[in-house]
């Protein structure tokens, strides 16, 4: 068979493959939340010193995601993907053989540096991989993970830290990565670009500096002793040095982040629109535990057995995801998938202890099924209307932004909890009440449902080309 036969052939797995891939590395950094306090004792240091290990991974992030499209151009998609697996996989033996915080500190900033590849460059084949008619569900498959992981990830991490040790958390990688480098190897192939481009070195300092100070800022506002206000000045300069490299990204000839591809109406829509959902959507994950464990007094057992309702929307939802875009279309879908995640994001902080168990469950079933529903579409849109040229552009800037606005949202989450707390008369900060909570679900409502203007702007027939439905003859964006 000749190698395009073979790429015929195998094209349908590549989306199972990179979806496998993706789920092994967002389930990791999700479940050592609940490992974090064996692990101190395990180092005999406190909670707060494992914290440096975390901003590893981070960093190892922010710096390597906006080179990733570049690397895989210059030495082939396949060739990176497999190198970013192996060096995910070896990184993850070196966390679970940890003895102490620094050992364990450098072993995440592998394990950032292998996740950084490996995210965005499977998203890439998978896009250039596909055609238009099969995108949809390619997308939908290659999502699941990022939306599964944070719900399904901290009662796996729970189980496993009590009834065996955290290193197991890392160990359990080796045999997911081997199998997986084995069948990429076979099935995935090498695609380059067809241009070879030099490194833009100025927008690869820039976009790192800026994505650092965004995720080091969140993770800083996540931490209940540190100072809100410091965690937002972080973010805000994070922000500025964003844009100062799109201004840079805008005048350079081969830029590391093509902004050019936001010229794209429902590319553009899906980055800018899609982060401000994204951030209000986000901030629940970060609140909602919080919620059970400190407003109804319930054990991080129990609040985690509340959460795999969300989880069950969550997974629920993707059986149905491709069909309901197929009917209504993108437009249809965004505006009321949105509204519908903001209205119950605000009905989960009106949820109290004396709230019939039911109603708790429906709520929460509720936004999972939302949130599920609406990350779907915002991935698969973002590629409809993209240019071949164009996808690893599409594909860097999407990942950047993608786990920009995970960061974001945490932010987001633990600034609103605590603006509520001084808004209620709570001086310290430390100390949250219902009243709080019902606030700070507010601000993430209220947020949410400010994006739904950003998806009228859609063209009726958005996303046709891949096989959403449409409601109209319209061909370009209104407004």
């Amino acid at each position: 068979m000749s190698s395009d036969g073979t790429r015929n052939a195998h094209v349908g797995w590549l989306p199972y493959i990179v979806a496998a891939t993706f789920f092994m590395e967002y389930l990791d950094t999700t479940v050592i939340a609940t490992a974090l306090p064996q692990m101190a004792r395990s180092f005999g240091v406190g909670p707060n010193s494992l914290s440096l290990g975390m901003t590893a991974y981070m960093l190892a992030l922010a710096i390597f995601i906006p080179a990733s499209g570049w690397v895989a151009d210059r030495c082939g998609a396949r060739t990176v993907f497999v190198s970013a697996i192996g060096v995910f996989t070896i990184a993850s033996v070196l966390c679970g053989l940890s003895q102490n915080v620094p050992e364990f500190t450098a072993a995440r900033l592998l394990q950032g540096i292998g996740g950084a590849m490996m995210v965005p460059v499977g998203r890439l084949i998978v896009v250039r991989s596909t055609d238009k008619a099969r995108m949809m569900q390619a997308i939908s498959t290659i999502t699941w993970p990022a939306i599964a992981a944070p719900v399904v990830g901290p009662p796996i991490g729970g189980f496993i830290t009590t009834y065996a040790s955290w290193r197991w958390i890392f160990l359990l990688n080796v045999p997911f990565g081997l199998a997986a480098i084995a069948v990429a190897l076979a099935m995935v192939p090498n695609l380059r670009g067809t241009e070879r481009k030099p490194l833009d070195v100025v927008g690869l300092l820039l976009s790192g500096v800026a994505l650092t100070a965004i995720l080091y800022g969140a993770e800083l506002a996540s931490q209940p002793a540190a100072n809100p206000w410091l965690a937002l000045a972080v973010v805000a300069g994070g922000l500025l040095v964003g844009t100062l490299a799109f201004q840079h990204a805008k005048r350079h000839p081969y830029p590391l982040v093509d902004v050019s591809t936001l010229k794209v109406p429902t590319f553009s829509v899906t980055v800018i629109t899609g982060s401000f959902t994204r951030i209000g959507i986000g901030a629940v994950p970060y609140l909602m535990p919080l919620l059970f464990q400190v407003g109804f007094g319930l054990s991080a057992f129990r609040s985690g057995l509340l959460l795999l309702a969300s989880a069950l929307g969550n997974l629920g939802m993707k059986a149905l995801t491709t069909r309901i875009l197929q009917r209504y279309g993108f437009r249809m879908v965004s505006i009321v998938d949105v509204a519908v995640a903001g209205v119950f994001i605000i009905a989960c902080g009106l949820l109290t202890p004396h709230v019939p168990l039911m109603f708790v469950l429906i709520v929460v079933f509720v936004y999972g099924v939302a949130r599920s529903m609406q990350f779907s579409t915002l991935a698969t849109l973002a590629y409809a209307d993209i240019p071949q040229p164009q996808m690893s552009a599409a594909s860097t800037l999407w990942s950047a932004a993608a786990q920009m606005t995970i960061g974001l949202g945490i932010a987001f989450g633990a600034v609103s909890l605590r603006v509520a707390a001084l808004f209620n008369g709570e001086t310290t900060g430390h100390v949250f009440t219902l009243d709080d909570f019902r606030l700070a679900f507010l601000f993430a409502g209220v947020l949410t449902l400010l994006s739904v203007p950003g998806y009228m702007g859609l063209a009726r027939n958005a996303g046709q080309s891949i096989g959403g439905g449409s409601a109209g003859g319209e061909t370009t964006a209104r407004g």
